[in-house]
């Protein structure tokens, strides 16, 4: 078992959750609006939509790759190209960060769970992202493919769970800082364009 791999996709995985996209956004929104445990019951929605991605994932990308060699080149290839796509289409977005709330009337701690559970289940672009990062962090030369995507699974969900738990408890901090700091969403930006990017290439050399 190579443990660099394993510390190489924590950190990959903390750049992820910190840099600003539609969940932790959203999570943030929630603490917000309505309060942190609000908050908190979207992240852990957001969070067990996971296993899903990660079954599909495993199951699938476990029999492609299988002895094939070829097959397994051919996925980190597209998974580079993908991630490359999603650094282009954050260049091409605005710098801006928006926290406005709709102000609809307020969830309850379940509701927001089913939630953000069915967001992240619905979201097929979750199971793309997957296919295009987990392969590149396999592991190990003898343990099964299908346990090493489970637990590289379950250690996504754990650092987004802790990174995504502490924007929810911090988000007054958080908000106040970016209405206070114009330039946030402009580095914020290009820290994703940046994450992107060097997994794409991490992905293709490892």
């Amino acid at each position: 078992m190579d443990s660099s791999i394993l510390i190489s996709f924590i950190g990959a995985t903390a750049l992820l959750a910190i840099a600003p996209g539609p969940d932790n956004i959203y999570v943030l929104i929630q603490s917000i609006t309505n309060g942190v445990k609000y908050g908190l019951a979207t992240v852990f929605g957001l969070i067990s939509g996971c296993i899903i991605h990660t079954s599909l994932v495993a199951f699938g990308v476990s029999a492609l790759i299988k002895g094939n060699e070829k097959v397994f080149l051919i996925l980190k290839i597209l998974g580079a190209a993908y991630l490359i796509y999603l650094a282009y289409l954050v260049f091409k977005s605005p710098a801006e960060l928006s926290l406005s709330s709709d102000k609809k009337l307020k969830k309850n701690t379940v509701q927001l769970f089913k939630q953000g559970f069915m967001m992240n289940v619905l979201n097929p672009k979750v199971s793309i992202f997957f296919l295009a990062f987990f392969p590149a962090f396999l592991f190990s030369n003898s343990l099964n493919t299908i346990y090493q995507f489970f637990i590289l699974g379950f250690v996504f969900m754990a650092v987004s769970l802790i990174i995504f738990s502490l924007i929810a408890i911090l988000a007054g901090a958080i908000s106040n800082y970016m209405l206070q700091h114009s330039k946030v969403g402009q580095y914020l930006k290009w820290l994703q364009i940046i994450v992107f990017i060097g997994i794409a290439v991490f992905i293709l050399f490892s």
